[in-house]
């Protein structure tokens, strides 16, 4: 189980999350919805081990975070999918590249980098293109296949399908959605598209409703 209690996370005198709480069970999809400036996205990257909250706690498969970015040890365990790709990936890597940097950090074998291009449709002639050489849906299909790469336990798919056209929306879903059949991991799905939430998470969907005060 993957869970955020009591989280504030401040920046200099602003508060933007006041006391915020989720559950992420394994096995099951969890909405979280909410208008722009409320701190989903900021709630994310708590629960993915980016940024060390200033007060609450993070509790994955029962064992407390106490370490946060790269000297978390349970990275591995989280997978994060970015609302917006251009800005999550390093514009010199090719797709391929793109979706290997993880198994290339953690020393497993690159060959499962093609296997999980295929899996998410990026035919052979995309892997060698880089960002700026395809399209917005492509380069997030590559950055799902990146998210899936070490088998996270929790996969967290921050606006995942902002700006995406519905075929595309609903190929990544699809896609997440076998791999949660697979493995039982749990999915925390975050996004504006309420009617997308309660589909994706059968009605399962939780709501940061209003930013919190200074």
């Amino acid at each position: 189980m993957l869970e955020a209690a009591d989280i504030t996370v401040t920046f200099g005198r602003h508060r933007v999350l006041d006391r915020a709480a989720i559950t992420v069970r394994p096995g099951e999809v969890v909405g979280l919805a909410g208008p722009s400036g409320c701190g989903k996205s900021t709630l994310t990257r708590v629960l993915a081990l980016l940024l060390r909250p200033s007060g609450g706690r993070v509790v994955l498969d029962g064992q407390p975070v106490h370490r946060w970015r790269h000297r978390a040890p349970r990275r591995t365990a989280i997978g994060l999918v970015f609302q917006q790709p251009r800005l999550a990936v390093d514009p010199r890597f090719t797709l391929i590249e793109v979706i290997a940097e993880p198994l290339r950090a953690n020393r497993r074998p690159l060959a499962r980098a093609h296997e999980l291009a295929e899996e998410l449709g990026l035919t052979p002639e995309l892997h060698s293109r880089r960002p700026h050489e395809v399209s917005d849906g492509q380069l997030q299909r590559a950055c799902v296949a990146r998210a899936l790469a070490l088998e996270p336990r929790y996969l967290i798919c921050d606006e995942m399908t902002t700006m995406l056209d519905a075929s595309t929306q609903a190929h990544l879903v699809a896609r997440i959605e076998a791999y949660r059949a697979r493995t039982g991991a749990g999915v925390l799905a975050v996004s504006h598209d309420l009617e997308l939430l309660e589909r994706w998470s059968g009605g399962n969907v939780r709501e940061l409703a209003h930013r919190y005060p200074a």
